[in-house]
């Protein structure tokens, strides 16, 4: 039996059916916290371009949409934003993230990493004192 997807007792049907407001009151509080405050203008920015896109894809499901870049990774995660795929800048480059119901009430900042793992290998010539003098064969 396949089990249906729930967040916090509400199916995706509930959730996307409820306003912004409904929303934020089954989020965790720092999430609350954080959208109960407001949006901030990046935020505003980047929401009105969501809602844009949606607009295009319910007039013409056919029609390709374009990706929404942005470099705001402090949004909490969206119902309106299901079903999208944001690019969100990691400091170096833009990384593609799919919007699943999973992914409800996280930052999108959660799914880009900005740090890589620092791997050196051996040091080189001149790293060192005795590294210094090469004998020449």
């Amino acid at each position: 039996m396949v089990e249906k997807f729930t967040y916090r007792g509400k199916t995706i049907d509930e959730i996307k059916n409820m306003n912004v407001e409904e929303f934020v009151n089954i989020l965790p509080s720092r999430k609350r916290r954080s959208l109960k405050r407001g949006f901030s203008e990046q935020q505003k920015i980047l929401l009105d371009k969501i809602r844009k896109v949606k607009k295009e894809l319910e007039k013409d499901d056919t029609k390709k949409i374009k990706k929404i870049k942005t470099h705001c990774r402090d949004l909490v995660i969206l119902p309106e934003m299901l079903g999208l795929t944001i690019s969100v800048y990691n400091g170096k480059e833009f990384v593609d993230v799919e919007i699943t119901p999973e992914k409800l009430g996280y930052f999108l900042g959660e799914f880009t990493y900005n740090r890589t793992r620092v791997q050196h290998s051996s040091p080189g010539v001149g790293a060192t004192r005795g590294s210094t003098f090469v004998p020449v064969k």
